[in-house]
């Protein structure tokens, strides 16, 4: 797996992460969801496509 590759799978998770606890802790679910957006804006990649960049599932 590439550096790029990594990046997103990170940005990945941490999409997941705030999705799943952002009713737990609301200020770390919006700062997983900013770094996530971080990655994906550096990649040009938009978070409906990151799958489909990833190749998973394939």
């Amino acid at each position: 797996m590439s550096e790029h590759d990594d990046d997103l799978l990170v940005a990945l998770a941490l999409t997941e992460f705030s999705v799943h606890y952002d009713d737990a802790d609301r200020g770390l679910s919006s700062r997983a969801w900013q770094l996530a957006a971080d990655q994906l804006v550096e990649y040009d990649v938009d978070a409906r496509d990151l799958v489909d960049e990833l190749e998973l599932g394939e």
